[in-house]
C-alpha cells in the first residue's frame, strides 16, 4: 500500500473509530459559523473609513475568528476518545486561544491592508500559521494517561493543508462583497482547519502509561463542550450583531445618501477599476436602465465614450457621448471625476459627475442661429451676408466673373405697420422673406438689413446686368402683391438698387453702398421700380451726406437765423402777426435756401432738432416784442407725429414766457394723412394750451372738407398757386373765391398767401378775406429790421411800395 493511502487510511481510522461523531458535527458547526462571521467581518473591515475603525474591525475579527478555531479544536479535543484519562493545562490551552486570536487578527488586517494577490497571500500565510500554531500548542497542553508520539510527515501535511486553505480561502472571497463570497470563504477556511485538526490527530499515536498524572477536570466532557460551544456561539453572534448593526447604520446612511443623490440634477457613478459599484437615479434614466443591471458594466466601454484627448477623466473636463442601454440615440455629455480612494492593483474608487449636454447643445445651436441669422424671418443677418458677399466676391474674382446686389426697400411699410399695429408689420417682414427666399436660388441669397430692408446677392444666373435685371423685374412683381393678414389684404411694394461687380465696386462695402445710392434714386423717381447705380448718383449721395453732416454742426453752431415776413390784416394793411423762417448761414457756401437743406434734414432725421430750435427761437424772439403780435411756426409732418410734441411746445412757452394765445402752428394737410389719428391727437392736445392752428397749403391736399370737419381750425390758408394765379385764370380765381367763402360760411379766417400785387391785394380785400401775406406786404426780414413793426404803429398797407 503507498504512503499516500496509509495517511489517508489512519486519518480516516483516527476520525471513525476515535472520535465522538456528534462532537465532530458541533465542532465543525461552531468552526464554519465563525469563519463566515469572519469573512462578513472582513467585509466590513475593508470599507472602513478611517484608521481607527478599521483596526477595531480587525481586533473584533480576530477575536470572532481565533475564539471560533480554538473552540473547533477544544470541542474535536473532547470528541477524541481513547478509553484513557484526558485532562487539559490551563496555561497551554489559554495560550493556544491568544495565538489563534491574535495571528488570525493579523492574517485578515494584512489581506485587506495589502491590496492585490500579495495581501491575499500573506493573509493566507498568517492563517496557516495561525492554525497551525494554535493546534499543536493546544495538543501540548492535552494530557493522557500514556506517552504520545508523533508522525512528523502527517504533521507536515496538516500544516501544508492550512497554508493553502488560507491562502485559498481568502483567494474565493476576494473581497467578501456578497454572501455567496463569505460563505465560500468561510467553507474553505472551515475545511482548512478540519484538515490541520484531524491530519495531526491522525498523527498521534498514544502508548498507555498508569504512570502519568493526569490533572483532574472541573467539569465534564459534555458541560465542557456546552459550555466552550456556548461562549463561543456568544462570541459569534455578538460578531453577527456588529456586522448586522453596522450594516444598519451604514444602509441608513446609504439611503440618505442616496437620496441627496438621486436628488442632483447631474447623473452621478462610482466606479472602481471602471466598473460600476453604484450610480444615481438620474445616471440611470440617462443610461436608460437600472442600478442593478449597470453594476458591474465597465463604464468607458460599456456606457461612455470620451472624445480622443490625452489623459483620464481626472485631467479636467471631459466631453464624449452617452450610449444608453435602451437602444435610443446617444447623449452628449460631460464628466467630471474624482478619486475617493486610491485602489493600487483593485483600482482607484472613483465618482464621477456626469451632465447632460442636450439643453446646452440646443441653447448653443439656437444662439449660434441667431447669430447669424434674422431672429423674425430667419434670413441671414447683416454680419453673415457680409462675410457671404466677400466670399462671393472672392469666388467669382478667381474665375473672372461677375455679381449683382440688389437692395430692397419695401414701399407703404410704414403705414401699414402704423395703421394695424407691429404684428401686420412682422406679418409682412415674413412673407416678404418667404417670396424672397423662394425666388432666389443658390448660391444666390437673400438677407434683411433691418427694419424694412432686405438685400439680395445674385451670384451666376447669366452675364450681367441682364440677369440681375430680370430677376429685379421679377422680385418686384412677387413683392407688389399684397399680403394677407387678419382677413385683409395690406398693400405692399418694393424699390431696388443695384450695383454690379467689379464695375461699380470691388469691396462688399463699396458695392452695397453703391446699391444703396440707386436705391435712393430709384424712391425718388416715383417706388415700385428698379435702378442700377451710375457713378454720378455717387457724387450727388456724397453732397447730399456732406451738406447733412455740416448741417447738424450748423444746428449746434448757431448758425441757423430766423427771418420773419409779416401777415396783415387786408381791411386796413396792419400788420397782426409774422411767419417765422429759417434759413442757414453756411461759412463757406454762404446763405442756403431752405429748399436745399429741408429735404435734407428730413432725409437724415435732422428735422426734430432743427423744427424744436426753430420753435424755441421764435418764441423767445415775440416774447420781446413791445406789441403782442402772433407768430407763425411752420411744424413737419414728423414733428406732428411726435407723441411728445404737446409737451414740447408747453415746455418752451413755459421757458420763454410768450403767451399761448400769440403762438400760431402751421400743419399741411398731406402731413395729416401719414397717421391721420395721432396728428388730430396732438392737435387737440396743442389746442387744449391754448395755441392757434392754421392749415397751411389748403386745396393742395385730398381730403380738405373732412379735415375741416373733423378739427375746428383757428385758420385757413390759401396756397400762393392760386392766389398768384388771380385774374389770370379764371379757374383759380374761382377757386379763391370759394374758399374764401367757405371760410366765410364756417366762421374761420383765411389768410391769403403769395399776394405780390396790388390787384391781388383789392381782390382780396373785396372778397373780405381776413389777413394777407407777401411781397406786397413785406419780404422776410432778419429780426432787427423788425422794429417798425413790432415797437410802433405802422403806415396803413397801401403805402408800402410794392415795386
Amino acid at each position: 500500500m503507498s504512503s499516500g493511502l496509509v495517511i489517508v487510511f489512519k486519518v480516516l481510522t483516527c476520525l471513525v473509530a476515535e472520535h465522538d461523531h456528534r462532537l465532530v458535527l458541533v465542532a465543525a458547526m461552531v468552526c464554519f459559523g465563525g469563519c463566515f462571521t469572519a469573512f462578513k467581518l472582513y467585509s466590513r473591515m475593508r470599507d472602513a473609513s478611517s484608521r481607527g475603525m478599521r483596526m477595531a474591525w480587525v481586533l473584533l475579527t480576530g477575536l470572532v475568528a481565533g475564539c471560533s478555531i480554538w473552540a473547533t479544536h477544544f470541542i474535536a479535543m473532547l470528541a477524541y476518545t481513547t478509553g484513557l484519562r484526558v485532562g487539559f493545562l490551563p496555561t497551554g490551552t489559554l495560550a493556544s486561544l491568544l495565538i489563534a486570536a491574535v495571528f488570525m487578527a493579523g492574517a485578515f488586517g494584512a489581506a485587506a491592508s495589502v491590496r492585490g494577490a500579495a495581501g491575499k497571500i500573506a493573509g493566507g500565510v498568517l492563517t496557516g500559521i495561525g492554525v497551525s500554531a494554535m493546534h499543536y500548542i493546544g495538543m501540548s497542553a492535552y494530557v493522557t494517561e500514556g506517552v504520545m508520539s508523533w508522525d512528523l510527515g502527517l504533521v507536515a501535511v496538516s500544516m501544508s493543508l492550512g497554508f493553502a486553505g488560507g491562502v485559498g480561502a481568502l483567494f474565493v472571497a476576494d473581497q467578501a462583497r456578497t454572501l455567496p463570497r463569505q460563505l465560500l470563504g468561510g467553507l474553505v477556511l472551515t475545511l482548512a482547519i478540519c484538515s490541520v485538526h484531524f491530519i495531526g490527530m491522525g498523527a498521534i499515536t498514544i502508548t498507555p502509561d498508569p504512570s502519568v498524572d493526569v490533572p483532574a477536570q472541573l467539569l465534564s466532557s459534555v458541560m465542557m463542550t456546552v459550555s466552550v460551544a456556548l461562549i463561543v456561539s456568544l462570541i459569534i453572534l455578538g460578531g453577527l450583531g456588529a456586522v448586522l448593526i453596522e450594516g444598519g447604520v451604514n444602509a441608513q446612511s446609504l439611503a440618505r445618501t442616496r437620496r441627496l443623490a438621486d436628488a442632483a440634477y447631474e447623473g452621478i457613478v462610482v466606479t472602481r477599476a471602471d466598473r460600476i459599484q453604484d450610480a444615481n437615479a438620474a445616471f440611470c434614466a440617462l443610461a436608460g436602465s437600472s442600478v442593478a443591471d449597470l453594476i458591474g458594466l465597465r463604464l468607458a466601454s460599456d456606457i461612455l465614450t470620451f472624445d480622443a484627448v490625452e489623459g483620464g477623466v481626472l485631467d479636467g473636463r471631459r466631453e464624449g457621448r452617452l450610449r444608453p442601454r435602451d437602444g435610443s440615440s446617444e447623449i452628449p455629455i460631460e464628466a467630471f471625476g474624482r478619486v475617493i480612494e486610491a485602489g493600487g492593483d483593485q483600482g482607484d474608487l472613483m465618482v464621477l459627475a456626469i451632465r447632460d449636454l442636450r439643453e446646452r447643445r440646443s441653447a448653443e445651436e439656437k444662439i449660434r442661429y441667431l447669430a447669424e441669422h434674422d431672429g423674425l424671418t430667419g434670413l441671414a443677418n447683416r454680419n453673415v451676408m457680409q462675410t457671404r458677399l466677400n466670399q462671393a466676391i472672392g469666388q467669382v474674382s478667381t474665375a473672372d466673373e461677375q455679381l449683382a446686389v440688389i437692395c430692397i426697400d419695401l414701399d407703404h411699410f410704414k403705414e401699414a405697420n402704423d395703421l394695424h399695429g407691429h404684428l401686420a408689420g412682422d406679418a409682412i417682414l415674413t412673407e416678404i422673406a418667404r417670396r424672397l427666399q423662394r425666388a432666389v436660388v443658390a448660391p444666390s441669397f437673400a438677407a434683411r438689413l433691418g427694419g424694412d430692408e432686405f438685400v439680395v446677392v445674385q451670384i451666376g444666373g447669366g452675364p450681367q446686368p441682364t440677369a440681375s435685371a430680370e430677376l429685379s423685374a421679377t422680385l418686384l412683381e412677387i413683392l407688389a402683391q399684397p399680403v394677407s393678414y387678419a382677413d385683409q389684404d395690406l398693400p405692399v411694394g418694393a424699390s431696388l438698387g443695384i450695383s454690379l461687380y467689379p464695375d461699380d465696386g470691388t469691396t462688399g462695402e463699396g458695392l452695397l453702398a453703391a446699391a444703396d445710392m440707386a436705391l435712393y434714386r430709384a424712391k425718388e423717381g416715383g417706388r415700385g421700380a428698379y435702378c442700377f447705380f451710375k457713378r454720378e448718383m455717387d457724387e450727388n449721395i456724397r453732397e447730399r451726406r456732406t451738406l447733412a453732416r455740416e448741417l447738424r454742426t450748423a444746428i449746434a453752431a448757431e448758425e441757423l437765423v430766423l427771418h420773419y415776413q409779416p401777415l396783415a390784416r387786408a381791411e386796413d394793411g396792419e400788420v397782426c402777426g409774422f411767419e417765422a423762417l429759417v434759413r442757414w448761414n453756411h461759412p463757406t457756401r454762404g446763405m442756403v435756401a431752405p429748399l436745399d437743406f429741408i429735404p435734407i434734414a428730413e432725409e437724415s432725421g435732422l428735422i426734430l432738432p432743427l423744427g424744436e430750435w426753430v420753435l424755441r427761437r421764435a418764441c423767445a424772439d415775440a416774447a420781446n416784442w413791445d406789441k403782442p403780435l402772433r407768430i407763425a411756426v411752420n411744424l413737419s409732418p414728423v414733428q406732428l407725429h411726435q407723441t411728445t410734441l404737446a409737451a414740447t411746445v408747453h415746455e418752451i412757452l413755459l421757458e420763454t414766457g410768450l403767451a399761448p394765445r400769440r403762438l400760431e402752428l402751421e400743419v399741411t394737410e398731406s402731413a395729416l394723412f401719414k397717421d391721420y389719428q395721432r396728428a388730430l391727437d396732438n392737435l387737440r392736445r396743442l389746442k387744449a394750451l391754448g395755441v392757434r392752428i392754421a392749415m397751411d397749403d389748403f386745396g393742395t391736399g385730398f381730403s380738405s372738407l373732412s379735415t375741416l370737419q373733423s378739427f375746428p381750425f383757428d385758420k385757413i390758408k390759401i396756397d400762393k398757386s392760386f392766389v398768384e394765379n388771380i385774374h389770370r385764370h379764371d379757374r383759380a380765381t374761382a377757386i379763391v373765391r370759394a374758399v374764401l367763402s367757405l371760410g366765410r360760411s364756417l366762421e374761420i379766417p383765411v389768410t391769403a398767401e403769395g399776394v405780390e400785387t396790388a390787384e391781388q391785394l383789392e381782390f382780396l380785400r373785396s372778397e373780405a378775406c381776413t389777413e394777407v401775406q407777401g411781397y406786397a406786404i413785406g419780404r422776410p426780414a432778419p429780426l432787427h429790421t423788425l422794429s417798425d413793426w413790432t415797437d410802433e404803429i405802422i403806415e396803413p398797407v397801401r403805402k408800402v411800395d410794392v415795386a
